[in-house]
């Protein structure tokens, strides 16, 4: 599996980072959506630091086989499509550090 984002969690639940492809770097927040109304709006958001557009969203999401819970997201833009991907702790003792893994099936 690939990591496609080295991430910072910040105090406040929100994340800071870097988004990296083999032709895209690009730094990135994922912050809580706070103005979520119903169940099936993204738990956060994801904006491109470089211009403060919205780029993707994050889902909280629940494993099936081992009951875990992780953030499923997706990302868009012209230059890459859409990309999946689940956030996990990064390796290392560290749990402020996280990476988004590609996840080519949805």
């Amino acid at each position: 599996m690939a990591t496609i984002a080295n991430l910072t969690q910040k105090s406040d639940g929100s994340l800071e980072g870097t988004l990296a492809t083999l032709n895209i770097t690009a730094p990135i927040a994922i912050v809580p959506n706070d103005r979520k109304a119903k169940d099936n709006e993204p738990d956060f958001r994801i904006i491109s630091r470089k211009n403060g557009y919205e780029v993707g969203a994050g889902w909280n999401r629940i494993s099936q086989n081992t009951g875990a819970e992780y953030v499923s997201v997706s990302l868009s833009a012209p230059e890459f499509g859409t990309i999946y991907g689940n956030i996990a702790n990064a390796p290392g003792d560290d749990n402020t550090k996280k990476v988004i893994i590609w996840n080519p099936v949805n």
